[in-house]
């Protein structure tokens, strides 16, 4: 226990904050390739369905994000849901009412295609996709994310990701949305990847003058929402998508229409019709760090005798050999004290510093939380 104390002045303390980024990559592999089965988890009550890099059975394995089918009750196809039609009700108004919030009615608010919450088109139905805090850390980083979902006729091999479509938060560095109670959000858009468009108009691609939303990225919260209209087409459904790329645009066949995929089929089975489609998803995650420097000053006529009883011997200190030589001290630790004199915390030198009157120091403590 110290002996001597000094105090900080505000000159003594400062705050700092730092974003550390990491690039975090979901290769199609895992999601939709050949051995991909076991990584994805069903579950009895059928609400969703999670993702893992490895097979989920596995100690070594880590869940990366769950996907779900959502629609809203003010959706047109809301009365003719079939199947799940509670579940897929309270989801979308679970997600809407923390990601959303409430207007000044009370009532729960419609997810918005371009942020305002007061004008402009409603997503109500499509899919969430719910990344892991263990990718996301404290938020994903404005302007990185990217999914690639392939659009040929057929999916889950190498052959059927020769035409994509590229979905990213293009231009959110600068231009994202506010006013959510979960954070910050921006504005999702897609282009095509292969070589054949598969737009209807050029500009309706990400960068275009008319580019179209297609869903919604919340930055803190790690949470994707998808407008199923432009993911899933038909010749009478619309979308981006024009009707040469597949007879049902990403989902070809029976069953795989938008319609069916928000009504007729159960949540697993209309987040199976996503998955497959994977290609690529990527994006770099934020970890804040936040730091507290203290600068502990020790002046020339400061800390120049040591509180350790060895120091001296028949009252004499043991480093002199003369009387008139100055007395030395040897820092070797910073304690850091409460008020009232309590220990917190221990910062530990890399080599003891010596200390003596013809000297001073500044020792330079940050604490990271």
């Amino acid at each position: 226990m110290a002996s001597v104390y000094k105090s900080f002045t505000a000159n003594d303390v400062t705050n700092t904050r730092t974003l550390l980024n990491e690039s975090i990559p979901v290769t199609g592999s895992i999601i939709s390739g050949t051995y991909s089965y076991n990584n994805i988890k069903t579950y009895s009550h059928g609400m969703f369905t999670s993702m893992y890099d490895y097979p989920y059975l596995s100690s070594s394995a880590n869940h990366i994000f769950d996907t779900t089918v959502v629609i809203g009750t003010q959706s047109g196809l809301y009365s003719s849901v079939t199947s799940q039609q509670a579940k897929k009700a309270a989801i979308y108004n679970q997600m809407a009412q923390v990601l959303v919030g409430f207007d000044e009615t009370g009532s729960v608010r419609r997810f918005d295609e371009d942020g305002t919450l007061t004008t402009g088109s409603k997503i109500d139905g499509g899919f969430v996709i719910s990344l892991s805090r263990l990718l996301v850390k404290d938020e994903i980083k404005k302007g990185t994310f990217s999914l690639e979902l392939g659009v040929s006729g057929t999916y889950n091999q190498p052959s059927d990701f020769t035409k994509r479509l590229v979905i990213t938060d293009s231009g959110a560095a600068s231009n994202y949305r506010v006013n959510s109670p979960a954070g910050e959000y921006g504005i999702l858009y897609a282009s095509s990847s292969g070589a054949t468009q598969v737009f209807a108009t050029a500009s309706k691609q990400a960068g275009g003058a008319s580019a179209q939303p297609v869903g919604l990225v919340y930055y803190q919260a790690g949470i994707v929402v998808l407008n199923a209209q432009y993911l899933f087409y038909t010749d009478t459904e619309g979308g981006l998508l024009t009707s040469s790329v597949a007879p049902n645009g990403v989902v070809s066949g029976s069953g795989g229409s938008l319609t069916s995929i928000l009504t007729t089929l159960p949540i697993d089975s209309g987040s199976y019709f996503l998955y497959n489609r994977f290609y690529n998803m990527s994006f770099n995650n934020t970890t804040e760090l936040n730091s507290t420097v203290y600068f502990c000053r020790v002046n020339h006529n400061e800390f120049n005798y040591s509180a350790n009883p060895t120091y001296l011997t028949g009252s004499q200190i043991r480093v002199k050999t003369r009387r008139t030589d100055p007395p030395v001290a040897y820092i070797t630790s910073v304690g850091m004290y409460s008020a009232d004199r309590e220990l917190l915390a221990v910062a530990k030198l890399s080599e003891p510093l010596r200390k003596d009157p013809n000297n001073e120091l500044t020792l330079r403590v940050r604490l990271d939380y």
